[in-house]
């Protein structure tokens, strides 16, 4: 497990300070960021993935789910739990974007975050600029897609960028120095969305017996770096974004969901 206390307390702490590190906009539809000439080379920049849903997914918004809260309050616990230069914007804000597939800008996300990915559907210009992408050392992490479906529509995109045969998908096993970039993890949390966590009386399988082990899997290059990691049957993310508003769910989620992303971006910035 982490140092679970600890970094406990330090959270409790920053929410005072920092009113929660709360943004508002939950329930809007909240227009893109695009990153501009000036957007990178001043600290890190939280990169979301912009792509075309081809099928829905209860309880998901395509790309855009947990945005934007969930890249705020991240890269202000970042900033405060890890000596990682942020990029904050003149008034205070966390600088973040949001990347189409194909914008030259990818180039420039060293991490890039995508979330319902089981609806994802990929053209041949993503699959094209997704591999260049990763091949010459980017990083992607996927999260909250739930069951075999969404598995299994991932899985068949993704396949098009990296090819099962060179490039397979492996569970990461629980020595995996992502475990261990700054937190001791000692497994996967599952970590549910805050309105399923309420409605179902505190449970966390989203999609009931299809969903009740959470997996942590990757494809790396030859090298054995990692280029996709890949969260399953967990909603890492909404600890992120709903760290504000109810302390049950920040107590039992929130320290485990930024100590697993803090390791999963610090791993991403230095492999």
């Amino acid at each position: 497990m982490i140092r679970r206390g600890l970094l406990c307390v330090v959270l409790v702490c920053c929410l005072g300070s920092l009113a929660a590190a709360q943004y508002g906009g939950r329930g809007l539809r909240v227009a893109p960021r695009y990153p501009t000439a000036e957007t990178f080379g001043r600290g890190f920049v939280f990169c979301r993935g912009i792509y075309t849903s081809g099928r829905r997914e209860a309880g998901g918004s395509g790309w855009s789910t947990d945005y934007p809260d969930a890249e705020r309050n991240f890269m202000i616990r970042l900033s405060e739990l890890t000596r990682t230069r942020v990029r904050f914007r003149p008034g205070g804000e966390p600088e973040f974007v949001t990347v189409p597939l194909t914008h030259g800008a990818l180039a420039q996300c060293p991490y890039l975050h995508m979330e319902d990915v089981g609806t994802a559907f990929f053209s041949d210009a993503d699959v094209q600029a997704l591999r260049s992408y990763l091949l010459k050392g980017g990083f992607i992490w996927v999260d909250d897609y739930w069951g075999p479906e969404a598995w299994e529509n991932w899985v068949s995109q993704i396949s098009q960028v990296l090819p099962v045969h060179e490039f397979p998908i492996v569970e990461l096993p629980q020595d995996h120095a992502l475990f261990r970039s700054q937190f001791e993890v000692a497994a996967l949390p599952q970590i549910p969305s805050i309105q399923y966590w309420r409605t179902s009386g505190g449970a966390t399988s989203e999609r009931d017996i299809e969903s009740e082990v959470p997996t942590a899997s990757a494809i790396s290059d030859r090298h054995g770096r990692i280029m996709v990691l890949m969260t399953h049957n967990t909603d890492i993310s909404d600890a992120w974004e709903r760290e504000g508003e109810d302390p049950r769910f920040f107590n039992s989620f929130s320290p485990i969901g930024y100590a697993f992303g803090i390791n999963a971006a610090l791993y991403a910035m230095t492999h």
